[in-house]
């Protein structure tokens, strides 16, 4: 059994905030891969189902960011998780918008929602890493993280979403490797061997002389045709 965690924070106000991709990760795999529907229970949105024949809880905490380790938890007590049962999706300033990585344990690089799991969970669970970006200087973090994402960033993130819910499976299987394979052909596909390259415009060989030109008036033309 797997207990999937995305991170963000609860009410309409947060949804399309860039801190809330994780959210958005998981509503994704719940509507494509027919999860039950939403429900309240450990201070969280919850909801279960299946990837394959592992059993995989989605929970979606609503204590907000800073204090999501209190949720995560107390759902792991319940159905007696070891803390490397639990993956996290989560925003990256870190990395590109778009990419994703996967990572085992480590530091919580200043994000708060991890900080919090950390303290309550210890640092030993799976992290998946989904890049947002970073605006720049430290002082505009905070208000980057919470604005939604552009009109001109929909695509990519689109993509970015179909990806982690096609490899959820894999992730599911500890097969991150083949998790990663799916977000790749989903963002970066490869380009089909039937397509085929721009005609070039049509060249005139070195050795060739240019056409004659007529530079006859029309009236000499006309005389021409006489003689």
């Amino acid at each position: 059994m797997k207990l999937f965690v995305g991170l963000g924070n609860p009410g309409p106000k947060y949804a399309g905030n860039r801190h809330n991709i994780g959210f958005m990760a998981l509503d994704r795999m719940a509507e494509d891969h027919g999860f039950g529907p939403w429900r309240n229970k450990f201070q969280a949105s919850v909801t279960e189902g299946k990837f394959g024949s592992t059993k995989v809880v989605l929970l979606k905490p609503e204590t907000f960011m800073n204090l999501s380790g209190q949720s995560v938890g107390e759902a792991m007590r319940f159905y007696k998780l070891d803390s490397t049962d639990v993956v996290v999706f989560h925003d990256e300033l870190d990395l590109a918008p778009g990419k994703c990585r996967v990572k085992t344990g480590g530091g919580h690089a200043g994000h708060n929602g991890l900080r919090s799991i950390h303290q309550h969970i210890s640092p030993h669970y799976d992290r998946v890493r989904l890049g947002i970006g970073h605006p720049g200087h430290k002082d505009a973090v905070s208000g980057y993280v919470l604005r939604d994402f552009a009109k001109a960033e929909q695509e990519w993130l689109d993509d970015l979403l179909r990806g982690i819910s096609d490899g959820a499976a894999h992730l599911a299987d500890d097969n991150s490797g083949k998790f990663m394979n799916a977000v790749a052909l989903r963002v970066a596909p490869p380009r089909s061997s039937n397509s085929k390259p721009k005609p070039k415009p049509a060249e005139t060989p070195e050795n060739s002389e240019p056409a004659p030109v007529d530079d006859r008036t029309k009236m000499q033309k006309l005389l021409d045709k006489f003689k």
